[in-house]
């Protein structure tokens, strides 16, 4: 193993004890980080990423090793502005629906509150809706912040580079937080959860997006499914999710897939990708965009009416 790396715990337990599950052909752990800069963003036939272990106590699949966040913190700071692969459009109709799912359930009121908006798909929706005091968004792409204004259509709006310091943000102020594939690249995902549910008022909803590790597609595509990769410290499925909730304070946990748009002839490349294969430069498919549920989930968690604020979770203590 490098000593360039940090040795982690479980994020979510503590736990030390894992079996590993799905390791690349040339191991990130076993490399510099120089080396794998190359490999931080893009698409790859073969690629190198950390080993992911099975945590033996809570189940959670998470990489034992990985960087350190002053790495991390130079790896996102040069990567190029997101030239979103999927048509906008496309983009904006999986959006959509991620705000319609939340908005059948939320109680409409308080904050509006999202970690990581990119261009604000989701806080245009919001904004739509007239139904939030405020708008908190964490954005550290300072590029698109002027995007994030206009998505806001004039409502009041607080917009702030970092994504780990939630301090600004009143307690119990929010009625609605969300997070779209985030949580995933997180190296304390639920200190994060933890400090989400305490700006949330009571009856307040949180709404994740992530990969699902337990998805059908993950087990046809074995370790070259997409979200095995160098920015994923962890990934989750439906039973991690709700006890990873339910250890941060959340209560009436639900998670269901996730329908996301691709327009067609994106897909067609995408499955010829995955076959190592090059598409027939003659195939030309409609761009017309089609809703498919494939490897994500949508989670939806509550904080209790009961309490503002409940104790921050004890984590399992593992002797040194």
């Amino acid at each position: 193993m490098s000593s360039a790396f940090r040795r982690r715990d479980c994020p979510m337990c503590g736990a030390r004890t894992a079996c590993e599950e799905v390791r690349a052909d040339h191991r990130a752990e076993t490399m510099g980080v120089e080396e794998l800069r190359p490999f931080w963003e893009g698409l790859f036939r073969e690629k190198p990423f950390f080993s992911y272990h099975r945590c033996a106590i809570c189940q959670l699949l998470y990489c034992p090793f990985f960087f350190r966040q002053d790495e991390l913190a130079s790896l996102y700071a040069r990567m190029a502005p997101n030239m979103e692969v999927v048509a906008s459009d496309a983009i904006a109709a999986t959006q959509r629906g991620y705000f319609t799912h939340a908005a059948a359930r939320a109680e409409w009121g308080g904050g509006y509150l999202e970690i990581g908006p990119d261009v604000g798909h989701i806080v245009r929706e919001a904004a739509r809706a007239d139904a939030f005091a405020h708008f908190w968004l964490f954005e550290p792409n300072r590029a698109i912040h002027g995007e994030l204004r206009d998505a806001v259509a004039g409502r009041p709006a607080t917009l702030l580079p970092g994504m780990d310091d939630l301090s600004a943000v009143p307690d119990g102020s929010v009625g609605l937080a969300v997070m779209v594939h985030v949580l995933d690249h997180l190296l304390d995902p639920l200190a994060m959860l933890e400090d989400i549910r305490a700006k949330l008022r009571p009856g307040g909803t949180l709404m994740i997006v992530t990969h699902d590790e337990r998805s059908l597609l993950r087990r046809v595509m074995g370790k070259s499914w997409p979200p095995f990769c160098l920015q994923h410290p962890a990934l989750f499925n439906p039973a991690t999710m709700r006890s990873l909730l339910t250890r941060a304070g959340f209560a009436d946990v639900d998670v269901a897939r996730s329908r996301n748009y691709f327009p067609l002839d994106f897909v067609a490349r995408q499955a010829a990708w995955t076959m190592r294969l090059n598409p027939p430069h003659w195939l030309r498919l409609p761009r017309r965009a089609i809703g498919l549920r494939l490897g994500n989930i949508i989670t939806l968690a509550t904080v209790p009416h009961a309490s503002l604020v409940a104790p921050r979770h004890k984590r399992l203590s593992v002797p040194s």
